[in-house]
């Protein structure tokens, strides 16, 4: 057995990419997109190994149906996820309020016109 090898190695501390890709909010299109491709492949062949289930009724077919049908289920959480991420509104920093108050306190020239009986 390899101790060198997948979990081993992560653990320590050797795996220390920090992919943009891998952050949520980042590639969501790219991201969608794979998790579409995988959910349409694993509907495909979970729709043939059913037929051929209906057909020849042979174990390893039903087992390959239940495991692609749990499979499906995971890939349209993800682009339900993905789909999501797309949709949620991206947050725009506000300007500072002392700024707002300043732009709205600024004095404005008006000239008075005053009517004769107010005058006195």
């Amino acid at each position: 057995m390899c101790w060198l090898c997948g979990t081993p190695v992560a653990t320590l501390d050797r795996m220390t990419m920090d992919l943009k890709v891998l952050k949520c909010g980042n590639c969501e299109e790219l991201k969608l997109g794979v998790h579409a491709l995988a959910l349409g492949v694993a509907a495909l062949c979970g729709l043939y190994n059913a037929a051929a289930w209906l057909s020849r009724r042979e174990r390893h077919l039903a087992v390959n149906t239940l495991m692609y049908a749990a499979l499906i289920a995971f890939e349209r959480q993800h682009v339900s996820h993905h789909i999501a991420e797309l949709r949620r509104p991206i947050d725009v920093p506000e300007p500072p309020v002392d700024r707002i108050v300043n732009a709205v306190a600024e004095p404005i020239a008006v000239p008075a016109i005053v009517p004769d009986n107010l005058a006195a």
